[in-house]
């Protein structure tokens, strides 16, 4: 039998890498379990094709049932922070009383997150784009479009050390060649590591059984039937992740909002061509982003992006032949800002009758419509920059994960409580964006460190000699 641990932790995302660091520097045994492969700065791949295949769950293909969004989300150790633009914004006022409104959870609040925000911070490097210089050219026309239409704009704040070399990689959504960014790879598991934590990596999880005095988890780690054994369980694989589990563990019998809630914060691009070499493919990934209190307003931000060639060509799917090449061979002249959705219906996630995870979201036309006008205010911005020829994708792309477990008050109607306990199950607890219960409009990213931050201290202060 294998040994039984303080705590057990599964997924290593943002959620997952704070616990087990507060858990384990606390002294107590734990263990953290990843479906995904752990990767350094020199064993990440090279290419996108190959950091797609993987990185990714579904090899960066999995959808949604209509097959209208694509849904994003890492499957390697670090989770969602290795594959992501490093984007660490608090929430602002409106998202935090939103949550409070739609929970009742008392400390969805600045005031009482601000500790644990704080506490995060100290263990990441953190960089706002305030120098000009360090922008790349697709950075500094989004800022002149901006500021010709007069909209409002900020630098952005991301979580990266020194990149070097004047910032001349984008290579952020394949994980960090330099180990720079501030995934949980490099910055909290490695501290927690130091700490005693054992982290096993290939393990995909596929039932939670609670007993009177521990936790079992079976899955299979690198396609060999296993279990592992605690005292106390952290659920912290992602909205997509942690769900699944809880359905496969047939725990929607007792908890009826299992599954509901689910957001994701959709995101379209669109690209112009200008006249002289863009080359946003060079520099930082991303620099600036939206602050307009209009937009906020309609429930969409727009920010610069850029991607591989491989992705710019998916963007253009509905061309071919002569015309897709003509649309590539410009790559060096593309500009490109997204539109992204603070979206308002939830979705559903379920087991389909394969026993595999469906994920159904569908948007409003009020969405669609907010949707519509952040494209407008592209198109102004392309035309305040010069741009004689745009492309507006129709292809939506799911980021920011949330929701499938909520936190509440009411078992009938969350699956959390206040003390991130799973409510029924005194053992299981939950740290991660699942609990979210509906979507902030902003990277999720640093809010569920520091949830996670808050969910480990409330744990250690209810377990303590359990």
């Amino acid at each position: 039998m294998n040994p039984v641990y303080d705590y057990l932790i599964v997924g290593s995302g943002a959620g997952g890498g704070v616990t087990a660091y507060v858990l384990a520097a606390a002294g107590a045994k734990v263990l953290l379990l990843d479906a995904g492969k752990r990767f350094s700065g020199n064993t990440y791949p090279k290419d996108e094709m190959r950091a797609g295949a993987q990185l990714m769950w579904g090899g960066g293909t999995d959808m949604t049932t209509d097959a209208a969004t694509v849904l994003l989300r890492g499957k390697v150790l670090g989770g969602g922070t290795v594959v992501n633009q490093a984007l660490l914004d608090r929430f602002d006022n409106l998202a935090w009383a939103d949550f409070k409104a739609d929970s009742g959870v008392s400390f969805f609040d600045n005031a009482a997150m601000a500790d644990h925000y704080d506490a995060v911070e100290t263990h990441l490097a953190l960089h706002t784009f305030h120098d000009r210089s360090r922008w790349n050219r697709n950075a500094a026309l989004y800022v002149a479009g901006f500021e010709k239409a007069g909209y409002q704009w900020q630098p952005l704040r991301r979580g990266q050390g020194d990149c070097g070399h004047g910032n001349d990689c984008m290579m952020c959504l394949g994980g960090c060649p330099r180990d720079a960014k501030q995934s949980m790879a490099v910055t909290f598991i490695k501290e927690a590591e130091a700490h005693g934590l054992t982290v096993r990596t290939g393990f995909q999880a596929a039932q939670v059984v609670t007993g009177a005095d521990f936790v079992t988890v079976f899955g299979h780690e690198n396609g060999v039937p296993q279990s592992h054994y605690a005292r106390h369980c952290i659920l912290a694989a992602g909205a997509l992740g942690s769900t699944e589990l809880m359905l496969k563990s047939q725990w929607q019998r007792r908890l009826p909002a299992l599954g509901q809630h689910f957001y994701c914060h959709p995101q379209w691009m669109s690209t112009a061509f200008m006249d002289e070499p863009v080359d946003a493919h060079k520099g930082a990934f991303q620099a600036v982003k939206s602050a307009d209190p209009r937009f906020r307003q309609n429930r969409f931000k727009l920010e610069n992006v850029f991607a591989g060639p491989v992705a710019m060509a998916l963007l253009n799917h509905r061309q071919m032949g002569a015309a897709h090449q003509h649309y590539m061979r410009r790559y060096r002249h593309m500009m490109c800002i997204e539109v992204a959705l603070r979206d308002q219906p939830p979705g559903q996630m379920s087991l389909n009758r394969q026993g595999r995870l469906a994920v159904t979201k569908s948007l409003r036309q009020a969405d669609l419509d907010n949707a519509t006008k952040g494209r407008g205010v592209v198109a102004e911005i392309f035309a305040a920059v010069g741009a004689k020829e745009t492309m507006a994708s129709d292809i939506r792309v799911g980021l920011h994960l949330m929701g499938g477990a909520r936190m509440g008050q009411q078992a009938a109607t969350s699956v959390v409580n206040e003390g991130f306990q799973v409510h029924g199950m005194p053992r299981v607890y939950v740290a991660d964006g699942s609990l979210f219960p509906n979507a902030p409009g902003i990277n999720p990213s640093l809010s569920i460190m520091a949830l996670a931050h808050r969910a480990a201290h409330s744990i250690l202060a209810q377990t303590a000699g359990a």
